[in-house]
């Protein structure tokens, strides 16, 4: 694959550089397809279920390789443009009326977005980390519009006609709930990775990292039930790893007996977001449910 003209790869031993945090729990596979995307000067796109660490990734990344990050957060009536900069002309009409700075100097006025000073600080050989959070929540034309723009590495500020030019590609990691299908030509210029459910040795791992002195037995019969909970059918919305890791938190709190887990589900509301739900679980006997994922 070849670079756009002028931009900067990462270093050749990339490959190698990132493998997790001591609080971010990574597979292989995830380790290899985020390096391989910094490799190549590729923005990565992130899905998965909610809760499994999509947005975290990127400050894991950030800080694994000891860069700064910044976060753009994607909303219905975001567009490209906001990225790059705004232009405060509020501001300035009330300098004019009431103020006393001189509202020729329209630099001032000028606030660069996060994609925009992601570009301006990769111009001064910085590089960052630059998260764009559910960019599926956009417009269906968003992702093209910041397809030029990430291609281009580059933009100019009208008001003021000063050229931002990017020498070094940001690490930009794209999130998406899937909640729209994006454009084929966006998808093509992106590595993908979809980050799947934890399994029950990496839940375990990533468990303790957030609850290092959790006791054996109650580690184990939590998980234990909420994996049966998570292959309850006609649920609305299974529990996530960040909503385990609360409901344990919950469980030590209380200083429940692991062994009256086996017949019950405390703090319910913990896990489960929706009556119907809760009602499911309610009429399930889990004991009766094998212990599988």
């Amino acid at each position: 694959m070849t670079l756009p003209t002028g931009i900067a790869p990462w270093a050749p031993d990339t490959l190698a550089r990132w493998n997790g945090t001591p609080t971010y729990i990574a597979d292989e596979a995830l380790k290899s397809t985020v390096s391989v995307a910094i490799a190549l000067g590729r923005p990565l796109l992130v899905k998965g279920e909610p809760g499994t660490g999509k947005t975290l990734l990127a400050r894991a990344i950030a800080e694994g390789l000891g860069l700064e990050m910044l976060t753009w957060h994607i909303k219905s009536t975001t567009r490209a443009q906001d990225g790059l900069y705004l232009y405060d002309t509020v501001a300035r009409l009330n300098d004019a009326r009431f103020g006393d700075r001189d509202v020729r100097d329209i630099a001032q006025y000028i606030k660069l977005g996060p994609l925009g000073e992601a570009f301006d600080r990769a111009g001064k050989d910085e590089r960052v980390v630059l998260l764009i959070d559910e960019i599926d929540k956009a417009d269906l034309e968003f992702p093209n519009d910041l397809l030029h723009e990430l291609d281009a590495m580059r933009f100019r500020i009208a008001e003021t006609g000063r050229e931002v030019v990017a020498h070094l590609r940001p690490i930009v990691i794209i999130t998406s709930n899937a909640e729209k299908e994006l454009p084929d030509a966006f998808l093509r210029r992106c590595v993908f990775h979809y980050i799947d459910f934890p399994s029950e040795e990496l839940l375990t791992r990533i468990c303790r990292v957030h609850h290092p002195d959790i006791d054996d037995k109650l580690l184990t019969a939590a998980l234990r039930q909420f994996i049966k909970i998570r292959t309850l059918a006609e649920l609305r919305k299974r529990p996530s790893t960040s909503e385990l890791i609360d409901w344990l938190a919950g469980l030590r709190l209380s200083g429940i007996d692991p062994e009256k887990l086996e017949q019950t589900v405390p703090f319910a509301g913990v896990l489960l977001k929706q009556e119907k739900d809760t009602q499911r679980l309610a009429r399930t006997d889990l004991s009766r449910i094998g212990n599988r994922r």
